[in-house]
């Protein structure tokens, strides 16, 4: 299975960073590829204020551009993420992710779980001042794969990733916007531990360059192997990185190297 990852560097302007992204899914489309992961907020990137005037709720204008896109194009598609603004009291903001279907119909949707609140030189960020956090493990069924969905700074905490698999996952998408500041020296290293342990695919599209005069991104989007192999990696630019998936390769990785049958959960508690 064919699948690729669009690397942008989106911006508050709506419409731009939309068209961007339509014609970098087209191309991923045009190389054959049956599922395309677009990257963290890339409909819109900005201060907190933008990101706030820009919220949306699913029904809206991006997700409604997603699914004609996926239908359009008879891709799978992961709407990266988007700022959706809560249907229930319109008050609340998740980070949320929307696979969708060749047919264009959302079939899951995933809220951030771990919010970016650090104070790193180079990155102090709050995303829980405009934030409110998810509470689900999500792992969905996408054109012949079962993927878990992860966002970003979800990548830190590999609990996540265990809770997927331990649902069946063979792959995970991680729409990211990795800081320049943190990425020189974990992006690749955290990508490919989950990878690894896990034995599964990984897809990460990520934000490349800078949104604005605060917000810097490492890009070096990445499609790694069970293996911990980097199948690909993108260049410091707009653009589609591509890699094909073998799932046979993946059983026999679990079957001769066994470590997830070898697992210890009742010594650990919840921390299994």
């Amino acid at each position: 299975m064919r699948v690729a990852a669009i690397q942008m560097c989106s911006t508050p302007e709506k419409g731009r960073n939309l068209e961007t992204a339509a014609g970098l899914i087209a191309e991923a489309a045009g190389t054959g590829a049956d599922l395309v992961a677009l990257p963290e907020l890339f409909n819109l990137w900005g201060s907190g204020a933008q990101i706030r005037e820009g919220a949306e709720s699913l029904d809206g204008p991006t997700i409604t551009w997603a699914c004609r896109q996926a239908a359009e194009l008879r891709i799978v598609l992961l709407a990266g993420s988007i700022t959706e603004r809560s249907s229930r009291d319109g008050e609340h903001l998740h980070n949320t992710s929307c696979f969708i279907d060749a047919t264009g119909e959302v079939i899951a949707t995933y809220r951030k779980i771990h919010l970016f609140d650090v104070d790193v030189p180079g990155a102090h960020h709050r995303e829980s001042a405009t934030i409110t956090a998810g509470n689900e493990v999500v792992v969905a069924d996408a054109g012949g794969l079962r993927v878990g969905m992860a966002t970003c700074y979800d990548l830190r905490f590999p609990e996540l990733f265990r809770a997927q698999v331990d649902r069946g996952a063979n792959t995970v998408v991680l729409p990211s916007a990795f800081t320049a500041a943190t990425g020189k020296d974990h992006w690749e290293p955290l990508l490919r531990a989950r990878a690894i342990e896990n034995q599964m695919f990984v897809i990460a599209p990520n934000q490349r360059g800078s949104s604005n005069e605060k917000l810097h991104w490492h890009g070096r989007s990445m499609i790694i192997d069970p293996w911990g192999i980097v199948l690909a990696t993108a260049p410091d630019r707009d653009c589609v990185i591509s890699a094909d998936l073998d799932l046979d390769q993946q059983h026999h990785i679990r079957s001769i190297l066994p470590s997830g049958d070898h697992r210890r959960p009742e010594l650990f508690g919840d921390q299994a």
